[in-house]
């Protein structure tokens, strides 16, 4: 997945060459800023997720991180994800959203069909489990 992103901003990158027509030392500061950006975005994928502490739920998502105290959540559930297509609705999987109290809705980066889980689903299955647990727990205390 990583290697996409890579490509697409060298693709990126020798558009804006061309179309700009960058040269020289522009050239050096136009990959720098790509390889740059590159590097900050795989290390921003590579710390996606939904990590669990005793207060509350920190997501990390690709541009923000939110932490979620565990008595502002609502409940921890399973959502069917679909995505629509023109008339037609495509199923992508499970994936876990967070309730809040207030009725708004949190999506995590827990994903049934994603690279951590794709191959295992009786882990996707475990970690739902583990943050309901973790949920409950921490409002009986």
């Amino acid at each position: 997945m990583i290697g996409w992103e890579a490509a697409a901003l060298g693709l990126l990158g020798w558009t804006s060459v061309q179309q700009f027509d960058v040269t020289g030392s522009g050239v050096r500061v136009l990959a720098c800023v790509l390889a740059a950006v590159w590097v900050l975005g795989a290390w921003r994928i590579l710390q996606m997720g939904a990590y669990v502490g005793e207060r509350g739920l920190h997501i990390r998502g690709l541009l923000r991180s939110r932490t979620l105290q565990w008595r502002d959540v609502a409940h921890v559930r399973l959502h069917k994800a679909a995505h629509r297509l023109g008339p037609w609705e495509v199923e992508s999987g499970l994936t876990v959203l967070i309730e809040r109290r207030d009725g708004s809705m949190v999506n995590t980066e827990l994903w049934a069909q994603g690279v951590d889980f794709h191959s295992r689903p009786k882990v996707f299955r475990a970690v739902y489990h583990e943050l309901r647990n973790r949920h409950l727990a921490a409002l009986s205390h």
